[in-house]
This record gives structure tokens, C-alpha cells and sequence, in this order.
């Protein structure tokens, strides 16, 4: 189907003809304004045909003619099927480099991002017991144990029976 730009354009070079023709001045809203632009175009044409005329071209730009009209010719069909096979493959190849070099830059950003710092003396979650005595008056069932494990970096207080943390107990 023809967009109106078509028809307009075959109506106008006098290609339209019968049920096509009829059909397209039926859908035109003024025919006398479309006829006369009609005119016009036609005007329009003959002038620019008598006035501009196709120069002849010369041996250098007839020979680049021909070459661009092979090119375009050679470019639009494809020699065979093996030709195309050929250009499947570079997209292939370069989704593989792609990924290779994505893998390497995760790789190098792993291990240059998520490797482990080398540990300190002490972290600064580090919570040190400094007094662990029990006042007899305020808990006298009360018992204090304390594990500690230098590997885990873990201390753990033990309080049995005590009623109220005294304020002897502090951390640093």
C-alpha cells in the first residue's frame, strides 16, 4: 500500500490511472486547489529541466561512477555462503575477548579489592576485662569466669548469681 507522499508524487507525474486515480481525488479535501498546485509542480519541472540540465560527465568522474555503482552492487549481494559464515565469526571473536578481558579486570579487581589486610595488634572491637572481682556484700553467691581465646580474638565473662553489675566493672 501506498503512502499518500506516493500517490501525491504519481499523481502529479500523471501515473495514476483508473481505479487508483479515482480513489485518490475522492480523498483529496479540495480538488481544484490540488489541481492547481498540480500545475504548478508541473511548472516547476519544465523549468528546472530547461535551466538545469545534466552536464556530461567527465572521464575521471564516469570511471568513480562506475566503480561506486560495482561497489554497491558487490556490497548489497553476497558472494556465497562461506562469505557470510566469515562475518558471523568477528562477532563471535569478539564476544570471547570481551569476556576474557571482563573475567581478567574481575579477577584483578578481587584480589586487589577483597584481599585480606594483614591484622594489628589489636582491633578496635577489642574489649579488654580490667577488674573481675565480685563485692561479697552486694552478690555473696555470685561467681566471675573468664574465657578467653587469642586465636578467636574472643573474650567471654561468665557471671553466676550476680544481682547488679558493680561499678568496679569497665571496659576499655
Amino acid at each position: 500500500m501506498k503512502t499518500f507522499e506516493e500517490k501525491w508524487t504519481a499523481w502529479i507525474d500523471g501515473e495514476l490511472t483508473g481505479h487508483d486515480l479515482a480513489e485518490f481525488e475522492a480523498s483529496l479535501p479540495d480538488l481544484g486547489a490540488a489541481e492547481a498546485e498540480k500545475r504548478e509542480m508541473q511548472k516547476l519541472g519544465t523549468f528546472l529541466k530547461e535551466h538545469l540540465p545534466c552536464r556530461a560527465m567527465g572521464n575521471e568522474e564516469f570511471f568513480h561512477h562506475q566503480l561506486r555503482e560495482r561497489i554497491a552492487s558487490e556490497s548489497a549481494v553476497p558472494t556465497s555462503p562461506s562469505a557470510d559464515a566469515g562475518r558471523v565469526c568477528w562477532p563471535i571473536r569478539r564476544l570471547v575477548w570481551v569476556g576474557a578481558t571482563a573475567l581478567a579486570l574481575f579477577g584483578g579487581v578481587t584480589f586487589f579489592v577483597m584481599r585480606e589486610k594483614p591484622a594489628t595488634d589489636q582491633s578496635q572491637y577489642l574489649s579488654q576485662i580490667l577488674n573481675a572481682r565480685v563485692d561479697p556484700v552486694v552478690s555473696p553467691n555470685a561467681t566471675i569466669t573468664m574465657f578467653e581465646s587469642k586465636e578467636d580474638k574472643v573474650t567471654v565473662l561468665w557471671v553466676e548469681g550476680l544481682q547488679s553489675l558493680p561499678s568496679e566493672f569497665a571496659s576499655k
